[in-house]
């Protein structure tokens, strides 16, 4: 298994588990935008999307800049390469454990054949 930080791994499943923040990863995905113009793409208060963008940072999955007035919002550099090695090597031990339960349900059928044909 990858070994990652539980908290790191906590922090950015939180994250992710709200649409919103995961729309907001898309949005940015796409360009760089302000806390602004993404509190009008998802139809919400100033106050509402500086909390997910928050969350979204202590994440480390974005970061923000502030010039003058306006702060702007990118994907941050670390992106997720460690959560995504993380579920892949879930997938991959439950993969062998459904493999394995096929070849114990394959041995039983033909097990089941064998006394059958006696």
């Amino acid at each position: 298994m990858v070994q990652c930080s539980d908290n790191q791994l906590d922090l950015s499943f939180a994250a992710l588990a709200d649409a919103t923040r995961r729309g907001v990863l898309q949005r940015l995905g796409r360009a760089d935008a302000s806390i602004t113009d993404l509190a009008g793409t998802f139809r919400m208060t100033l106050t509402g999307m500086k909390k997910h963008v928050g969350v979204l940072e202590r994440a480390g999955l974005v970061e923000t800049r502030k010039t003058g007035r306006v702060r702007t919002c990118t994907l941050g550099p670390r992106g997720m390469a460690t959560e995504a090695a993380w579920i892949d090597d879930c997938r991959r031990l439950w993969e062998a454990r459904f493999d394995a339960l096929d070849t114990i349900v394959a041995d039983l059928k033909a097990r089941e054949t064998q006394d059958e044909q006696q």
